[in-house]
């Protein structure tokens, strides 16, 4: 998965946003955070955290969390190995967290 294609799939659920860089672009739902783009290959995608375990066992070479996020509602996904339809999902699941 690409950048670019993370955005298209952001871009598509209803009233998220593009903010953030040109290097570091980020995807808001009323200005919460769904989805930005860490690094080249890695976003960080807010999750509940009663999704996030389901999420890692069931795609452990797709996302990660690092000791800096084990308390928050967040995942990283790694893109150079990430399968598509996890992080479509992981996506989906931010939108409807922050989607009030």
């Amino acid at each position: 998965m690409t950048p670019e294609e993370v955005g298209r799939y952001a871009e598509s659920l209803p009233q998220v946003k593009r903010k953030g860089t040109e290097s570091r672009p980020a995807w808001y739902v009323h200005d919460r955070l769904v989805v930005r783009l860490h690094d080249a290959n890695t976003l960080v995608i807010r999750v509940p955290l009663s999704q996030r375990e389901a999420l890692l066992d069931s795609h452990p070479d797709t996302f990660g969390v690092p000791p800096r996020m084990e308390a928050h509602h967040k995942v990283e996904a790694y893109l150079e190995q990430a399968s598509t339809p996890a992080v479509c999902r992981a996506i989906e699941l931010a939108w409807e967290m922050q989607h009030r």
